[in-house]
């Protein structure tokens, strides 16, 4: 690679968004883990709560099917806790719309029941309908199809992967160079930075750049914001590792470690 001999492209009239550090949430920090386990610890205390816990939703939950008051008030709980995760990161916008919709429906088709004939049993049937917020969940979720790391100032990939078809990974090294050169153009680039843009065919890209490099990874839908923060943990570990190698200018991807790869290397 001669990153010196590449010539710099004009400043793009469509340059990506503005990268943005997202900043983290209380729900970023994982509970302590048993080194040797890799178990979650938990106190006396902890383990009373998480079983109280568990209690009173499954009582919640046997006192939905009986009375149709409670039915109402379990899915409004749901419809709370999806806002809820939807704010912490956890979902998408497709998934929280579609899990959201979801719970609406059969709360509106309960209430309407019970409306029409108060004494009916009809809407049990409506609570007893499972797996199909699940189902939504996976449906919605954003997959990563694709990804690359590149040098800052070069439109030559060091690394690149993913799960796609064979015919579609040139034309994606065609895009993420063309829109990795965007920004190195940029005249105020934030470092360290983090950016989304939606391409054309609907999928999306996330960008994280630093100190010397930059990856970008294509999601099959919009990704949610913790995985936004993943890609983002990613390139940071990756210019952690190779810190010697990036300053140095001692590009040598066979001697290079590569944490974007855990992306598709992972258990699914």
């Amino acid at each position: 690679m001669n990153d010196q001999n590449s010539s710099r492209p004009k400043p793009a009239t469509d340059p990506l968004r503005s990268p943005v550090r997202p900043t983290p949430t209380g729900t970023d920090k994982l509970p302590a883990t048993d080194k040797l386990s890799g178990t979650d610890k938990l106190s006396g205390t902890d383990k009373l709560a998480k079983s109280a816990d568990s209690q009173s939703t499954s009582e919640i939950a046997e006192a939905s099917l009986q009375d149709p008051s409670a039915a109402l008030n379990a899915l409004r709980a749901k419809m709370q806790r999806v806002s809820d995760e939807f704010a912490e990161g956890k979902l998408n916008r497709m998934q929280f719309e579609q899990i959201y919709r979801r719970y609406s429906e059969q709360r509106l088709i309960i209430e309407k029941l019970i409306e029409r004939n108060p004494e009916s049993d009809a809407w049990q049937k409506v609570m007893e309908t499972k797996g199909q917020t699940g189902f939504l969940r996976q449906r919605f979720e954003a997959q990563p199809l694709y990804y690359a790391v590149f040098r800052q100032g070069s439109d030559e990939a060091m690394n690149t992967g993913g799960k796609s078809e064979t015919n579609s990974l040139q034309s994606r090294s065609s895009l993420t160079s063309a829109l990795v050169m965007k920004l190195w153009a940029l005249p105020q680039r934030p470092n360290p930075g983090l950016a989304r843009k939606q391409l054309p065919n609907g999928q999306w890209l996330i960008l994280a750049a630093g100190d010397n490099a930059a990856t970008l990874v294509i999601f099959s839908l919009e990704p949610s914001n913790a995985q936004a923060r993943l890609v983002r943990d990613l390139h940071a570990d990756f210019e952690r590792a190779n810190r010697a190698a990036l300053s140095r200018g001692w590009i040598v991807p066979e001697r290079m470690v590569f944490p974007q790869r855990s992306l598709f290397e992972g258990i699914h």
